[in-house]
């Protein structure tokens, strides 16, 4: 009807293709449409009732029923939906066969080789991979790319053996899990290890991961539907599934033996979360001190908190937007925001510490300290701010170093540390584009074998430093840096 070739949905019942609802919602128009004249006709005609109820996403081949208003995971008796699916899917692969390859040679011709040129002296063709949205799932995009950036931890994954979770009839095909199939047949592990072995071996032009998103639905029901979600909040439910999972073993040989077998990974490794210790807390892992002390009695308390990741505000006197005829003040920069997170601050009244000297709430200060730094240092900035009725995003541009972060300052104990141990290089940026949480888009920055990429979904483009510099950073991925013997101190 309106000739757009966004997000295509075609009818189950009489195969009639319309746009979607996230377009002009001409798919619904054609259900509502259908259901007309079937208010003439008697309750138990059942089958008229059903009728032009059901679609399929032709992307990421999701079936949507207008009746419940919602997803559905479940197939007919003979199977029909995952019919549907395959069909769709052979068209698509024959159809994108060609045009790949028209793509590839387009890609070898184009300017980003003549800027790969100036980078590294040679003509190497860009090997970096695309992620597929498959609706709104942008903030996934981002996270997964910038997890595969970071050396370490990918690795970890892509040398894992491969699981098949399926044999027989269904074997190296994918599938669609159902609610009958049970969780058995679903590993978070296992598709995000495929995930990651998808990405940077320059075979595709873009990879679909629509398997690993179907693991997240059943799983993590947070994330279920096709709504813009925080990218944040979904880095945070995946590393903490992740580090489940992996406890729990697999195939009969636990993750945590494997762990311990990478003496690298191990060594020193003091945090633990939920249990033993993983890939996720030996490289995400630090430890923070709380210290909270009674401004009546002066009793202080300490508690030591496992984190994987730090959420810092952006200070108050930054937040307010300046229009071009004033003058501007003083930059926001990332060390504003660490010395905001653990400065000395007074607790206010809907905060107040029970103290066990006094024996009821009372008025009292807290401070935090890092206690141990991890290897990799995951910065959040809270961008979005609750108010009384909405939550508006905190636009202001945060300066962060691309390199040299020094965080021995606020260590516990900071003597103990070594002169190199402290310092860290940016890895990866996620950027959050637009005004609220709910909607916008994600994309990720990320620096491979020296040179930075935007990953925008299926775009992957090459950038400079300069650009990276200037973002609007959500999430900051920072590396310990390696100790080099005589290297000088940035």
């Amino acid at each position: 009807v309106c000739r757009s070739n966004k997000s295509p949905w075609v009818c189950l019942t009489c195969s009639s293709v319309h746009c979607g609802r996230y377009v002009n919602g001409h798919a619904k128009k054609h259900y509502e449409d259908a259901q007309i004249p079937l208010t003439n006709h008697k309750k138990t005609e059942k089958q008229e009732k059903v009728q032009h109820t059901v679609c399929m996403d032709c992307s990421s081949y999701s079936t949507y029923c207008y009746r419940c208003d919602d997803f559905v995971v479940n197939d007919t008796k003979l199977g029909l939906v995952q019919k549907v699916r395959e069909h769709l899917q052979n068209l698509e692969n024959s159809a994108f066969t060609s045009d790949r390859h028209r793509k590839r040679k387009l890609l070898e011709n184009s300017s980003l080789n003549s800027k790969l040129l100036k980078v590294n002296g040679s003509t190497t063709a860009l090997c970096a991979t695309g992620l597929r949205n498959l609706g709104n799932t942008c903030f996934m995009n981002a996270i997964l790319q910038s997890l595969s950036n970071i050396q370490q931890f990918c690795c970890y994954f892509k040398e894992l053996p491969a699981v098949e979770l399926r044999n027989g009839k269904t074997a190296g095909r994918r599938t669609y899990h159902t609610r009958s199939q049970g969780d058995n047949n679903v590993s978070l592990v296992e598709e995000f290890r495929k995930t990651l072995c998808a990405l940077w071996q320059g075979s595709q032009t873009a990879f679909s991961p629509e398997s690993l998103f179907y693991v997240v639905w059943k799983i993590m029901p947070n994330f279920r539907g096709y709504q813009q979600q925080d990218a944040h909040e979904f880095m945070r439910y995946l590393l903490d599934h992740l580090h489940l999972e992996l406890q729990g073993g697999f195939n009969g040989v636990s993750r945590s033996v494997i762990l311990q077998e990478n003496s690298s990974l191990s060594a020193s490794n003091k945090c633990c979360i939920n249990g033993a210790s993983t890939v996720v807390t030996a490289i995400f892992g630090g430890i923070l001190q709380n210290e909270v002390n009674c401004l009546i009695c002066g009793t202080e308390s300490r508690k030591f908190d496992p984190f994987l990741d730090l959420s810092l505000d952006i200070p108050s006197q930054f937040r307010n937007k300046r229009s071009k005829n004033q003058e501007s003040g003083p930059m926001c920069t990332l060390r504003d925001c660490l010395r905001s997170f653990t400065d000395l601050e007074e607790l206010d009244e809907t905060e107040l510490y029970m103290c066990h000297k006094c024996k009821k709430k009372q008025k009292s200060t807290k401070k935090f300290w890092i206690q141990k730094l991890p290897k990799v240092l995951c910065l959040h900035l809270k961008r979005f701010h609750w108010t009384a009725y909405l939550r508006n995003k905190v636009d202001t541009y945060v300066e962060f170093p691309l390199r040299g972060l020094d965080m021995k300052c606020y260590l516990l104990e900071p003597e103990n540390s070594g002169p190199e141990s402290c310092l860290y290089d940016l890895v990866a940026v996620v950027v959050h584009h637009g005004s609220g949480v709910g909607s916008g888009h994600y994309t990720a920055y990320a620096a491979h074998e020296g040179r930075w990429f935007h990953f925008n979904d299926s775009t992957v483009t090459l950038t400079d430093e300069e650009t990276v510099g200037k973002a609007k950073a959500y999430i900051l991925f920072y590396v310990e840096r390696q100790a080099k013997p005589g290297a000088d101190k940035l």
